[in-house]
C-alpha cells in the first residue's frame, strides 16, 4: 500500500440521547464527556501527526463550523454541507475532494476508542484491503446482546480480514442473543476504509441518482484554502441514506477487519457510564460513576453527571442522574436509549438547504 490514509471525520447528528448535556447548539461530539478533550478533539488527535496519515478532512454542517474551528488543532480541511443528507452523501462529497487512489478512513466524530494502538493497526489492515478495492468496515466483538447496533456476519477469510457474510440492522433481543451465542457476528463500528474512486464507482452502480447529484454539487461548489462548500441546489435534491444502506449492503466487495480497541459509540447515558468505567477505572466498588459532586449510599451501578449541584443517591440501582443548568434527567440505565424521545431532547435545529 503506497497511498496515504486520508481520515474523514463526520460531524453530524444532535446526540439527543445524551440530553440535557448534548444540545443542538453544542452536541455530543464537542463535549468533554470522557477526559478533558472533547470526543471531536479525540477523533482528530487519533489520526493526526502519524506516519502514512494525511491531514484530516472534516465534514459538517454550517451550524458547527465555528465549533470545529475553535476545537480543531493542527492542519485540517473542512467540507461544509449545505444540509444534512446522511452519511452516504457526506462520504461521497469527501471522496470527490480526494484523488481516486487515495484511501479514505471514515470515522464518526463522537465515538470513543480507548486502545489507540489497536485502532491504528486495524486501520492499516483495513487500508490494505481497501487498496485492493474492498469496502471495509471495522468490526467489534460483541460484549452482550445489544439491540442498538448493526451486526456483521463473518464470511470467508481475506488477507488481514474477512468478507462480510451479511448485514443485520439493529436486531431484536432474541436475535441478538442468537448472534452472540453463535460467535459469528460482530458489531458494526461505523468506521470504514475505502479507495475513494472505487467508493464513487460503487455508489454510481447502486445509487446512480445520488452519485450524479453529489458529483454536480461538488463540481459547482466553492473552495477556499481550508474550506469547501458543495453547491446547495443539487445537494438538497439528494435522498438521504446511510452508507450502509446505499452501498455496503449492496456491494459484492464488503469486507471487515476485527478491531478489539475499547470502542464505544457513547450512544446514551448507559454506554457513557460503561465507557467511563472501563477507560479510567473510575467506578467505585459498587459500580457507581460520578462526574461532578456526588454521594452514594446503599446504591449500585449509578451514574451521576452534574455541572454544579451535588447529586445524592440513596438505595437505588442502575440509574442515571444528569444535571445541566436548570434541566434534570433521571432514567434507568436499561431505558436510557429512550431519552431522545423526550420533549426537551427532540427540539429540531438542523440545517436546512438554502
Amino acid at each position: 500500500m503506497q497511498s496515504s490514509i486520508h481520515p474523514v471525520i463526520l460531524c453530524g447528528g444532535g446526540g439527543t440521547r445524551l440530553w440535557p448535556v448534548s444540545k443542538q447548539a453544542l452536541p455530543k461530539p464537542f463535549l468533554p464527556l470522557i477526559g478533558e478533550r472533547t470526543l471531536f478533539q479525540q477523533s482528530i488527535d487519533r489520526v493526526s501527526g502519524r506516519p502514512n496519515f494525511a491531514k484530516p478532512t472534516v465534514v459538517a454542517g454550517e451550524a458547527h463550523h465555528g465549533l470545529i474551528a475553535d476545537q480543531a488543532s493542527g492542519d485540517i480541511r473542512i467540507v461544509i454541507e449545505p444540509c444534512a443528507r446522511n452519511t452516504a452523501a457526506a462520504i461521497a462529497i469527501a471522496a470527490h475532494s480526494l484523488s481516486p487512489d487515495d484511501i479514505m478512513l471514515v470515522c464518526p466524530s463522537d465515538h470513543h476508542i480507548s486502545d489507540e494502538s489497536t485502532f491504528h493497526s486495524a486501520a492499516m489492515a483495513a487500508a490494505r484491503l481497501a487498496s485492493q478495492d474492498w469496502l471495509v468496515s471495522l468490526a467489534i466483538e460483541p460484549t452482550g446482546p445489544a439491540t442498538g447496533y448493526g451486526y456483521l456476519q463473518t464470511g470467508e477469510a481475506l488477507g488481514g480480514g474477512n468478507r462480510i457474510g451479511r448485514f443485520v440492522e439493529k436486531p431484536d433481543l432474541e436475535t441478538a442473543k442468537r448472534f452472540l451465542a453463535s460467535g459469528n457476528y460482530s458489531w458494526n463500528a461505523g468506521i470504514f476504509a475505502f479507495r475513494a474512486g472505487f467508493l464513487l464507482d460503487e455508489l454510481n452502480s447502486h445509487r446512480p441518482e445520488m452519485a450524479a447529484l453529489v458529483a454536480e454539487s461538488f463540481r459547482k461548489g466553492q473552495k477556499t484554502d481550508t474550506t469547501f462548500r458543495p453547491a446547495p441546489s443539487p445537494f438538497e435534491q439528494i435522498a438521504g441514506e446511510s452508507i450502509d444502506y446505499a452501498v455496503m449492503e449492496n456491494t459484492s466487495r464488503a469486507a471487515m477487519v476485527a478491531a478489539d480497541m475499547g470502542w464505544s459509540d457513547i450512544g446514551d447515558w448507559d454506554s457513557l457510564a460503561k465507557a467511563i468505567c472501563e477507560d479510567a477505572g473510575r467506578a467505585n466498588e459498587d459500580g457507581n460513576v460520578a462526574k461532578g459532586r456526588a454521594d452514594f449510599l446503599d446504591s449500585e451501578g449509578v451514574l451521576t453527571f452534574s455541572d454544579g449541584p451535588r447529586v445524592s443517591v440513596v438505595g437505588l440501582e442502575n440509574i442515571c442522574v444528569v444535571v445541566d443548568g436548570d434541566e434534570v434527567l433521571v432514567t434507568s440505565r436499561d431505558q436510557a436509549q429512550l431519552v431522545g424521545k423526550l420533549p426537551g431532547a427532540s427540539s429540531k435545529g438542523g440545517a436546512k438547504c438554502r
